[in-house]
């Protein structure tokens, strides 16, 4: 693979409020923790954008060359209504509403996002780490913040001190609030009087009689807190010291707050050199929520199902809609911007069909390598998505010129541009060219069809050799046939 570690990426560092170079710890590799969904609901599209910036990311992070280690969660506990400290495990509220066992209704809606994820074409994390699989690693945190000092027991579950944390340590750099002026997490609910101060957050709760989900501890039969999973399970896998750690904006404070000081308060050392957060998306211009009806979910868009858009839109337009937002600005989802987007998307990909078309000459009058540079600047200052994508439309008036014949291009620099369109395009934005890949398919749907009516004349002319031939080459090329009494079906493998 070519490598680019050349390029001088900068990225937006929510702990400093700046845009820093990016140097990471270990030379030519990356170790990144993104925060994943808490699996009791279909997974909604706020957070379907926040995953996609993500996988950008990690895509572009490996197209400059360097080894990604991307561990991205999956909380399978179920915290606190609100994440707060009191209230009802949602993935337990869910598993009674449903009638279901907690793990099923986990089941159920990781299998959701996955597959979700994969349709918006995000590629997987290095590791997928659940929080249930790591109670002990959790229980060994706890302990060591308890021997350091900053937590404390109390009537079997287990509280950080917040402000004893504050005495020696920064608690609240990273959203940027002061301790005494702080608005709790916890608000005033039952069970405040075991805290010490209303600020101190759960560690481990004692589980009431009723509450499904419960591990055996030192303090008693209880689970974990919310904030402690992401803690526990990125410094397994990346260590007490990493370099990026992103989510949605929602998750600065408490979430991440909180694990800057459990990190602190255990390892002594700050976990995160580089703190990223993308931003909420609204739909028509408003908060989404299921309480109001402003919501839609990703398979409602792309069947087209709802009261909210004209028509269906595919799942890679979808994608492309997200990405013509900067990660870090609001966006709103409307019907007339991703018709608007669709008709954008389409240009791209017919230009990417003509350039197979285009005639090279024997010189070029456009300087493709400048072209070429300027998309790695969109994308190495804060991985600018929107100025990239203005810059492959820059390419795609170059190629509508050269097949009007109004530019020239000699055959070095139509291979450069054509490599690096499909790199920026399929490698980096995550973009699948839809129409193509159907008309793919019925050309082997077709090609396949005509191979069974070929073997079913053999097999009707007992010319069993041509017909066995058929059937293995089809086998060794991955297409299985199936006869029945309907008839022959095929299917890939």
């Amino acid at each position: 693979m070519q490598l680019y570690l050349n390029q001088k990426l900068k990225l937006y560092n929510s702990l400093s409020g700046e845009k820093e170079t990016f140097t990471p710890l270990h030379e030519g590799s990356v170790g990144m923790y993104v925060c994943g969904p808490t699996v009791y609901s279909n997974v909604h599209l706020g957070n379907c954008r926040t995953f996609i910036s993500f996988d950008l990311v990690f895509r572009y992070l490996k197209h400059l060359g360097y080894k990604v280690r991307y561990v991205r969660n999956i909380t399978d506990v179920g915290h606190i209504e609100d994440d707060a400290d009191e209230g009802e495990d949602k993935i337990a509220k869910k598993a009674r509403l449903e009638k279901l066992e907690p793990m099923e209704i986990v089941q159920q809606y990781s299998v959701d996002f996955h597959q979700i994820l994969e349709l918006f074409n995000n590629q997987p994390p290095s590791i997928e780490p659940t929080a249930t699989g790591h109670i002990i690693e959790q229980i060994e945190t706890i302990k060591q913040i308890l021997a350091n000092g900053y937590a404390y027991v109390s009537n079997g579950s287990v509280y950080f001190d917040v402000v004893k944390f504050n005495e020696t340590h920064d608690y609240g750099k990273l959203s940027g609030r002061n301790l005494e002026d702080m608005i709790s997490n916890t608000r005033d609910l039952s069970g405040q009087d075991e805290k010490r101060n209303p600020q101190d957050f759960a560690l481990w709760k004692k589980a009431e009689p009723q509450h499904i989900m419960r591990w055996p501890s030192p303090w008693g039969d209880g689970f974990p807190g919310w904030h402690l999973e992401c803690t526990a399970m990125s410094t397994k896998y990346l260590g007490n010291h990493f370099d990026i750690h992103g989510g949605g904006m929602d998750l600065k404070f408490p979430h991440h707050e909180c694990e800057i000081a459990q990190n602190e308060a255990c390892t002594g050392q700050s976990p995160v050199n580089y703190w990223m957060h993308a931003n909420m998306l609204t739909l028509n211009g408003k908060k989404m929520s299921k309480s109001t009806g402003n919501n839609i979910l990703p398979r409602e868009i792309f069947s087209g199902n709802n009261d909210k858009l004209s028509k269906p839109f595919s799942p890679s337009v979808t994608r492309f809609f997200m990405l013509q937002a900067h990660y870090r600005s609001v966006l709103d989802f409307s019907n007339d911007a991703i018709i608007a987007a669709e008709k954008g998307f389409n240009r791209l990909m017919d230009a990417l069909d003509n350039l197979k078309q285009i005639k090279h000459s024997s010189a070029s009058s456009i300087d493709i390598v400048s072209w070429k540079q300027s998309c790695y600047d969109a994308m190495n200052d804060d991985f600018n998505s929107p100025i990239l994508i203005a810059q492959l439309f820059e390419a795609v008036k170059y190629i509508n010129l050269l097949k009007e014949e109004k530019e020239t291009i000699n055959s070095q620099d139509i291979e450069l541009l054509s490599k690096t369109l499909n790199a920026f395009v399929f490698d980096v934005l995550g973009l699948k060219n839809e129409v193509a890949e159907e008309t793919g398919n019925d050309k082997l749907e077709g090609v396949v069809n005509m191979l069974i009516t070929m073997r079913n004349e053999a097999r009707a002319n007992k010319d069993f050799a041509l017909s066995d031939q058929i059937r293995n080459r089809l086998t060794e090329l991955g297409i299985e046939l199936k006869d029945t009494k309907e008839g022959t079906t095929f299917s890939v493998n």
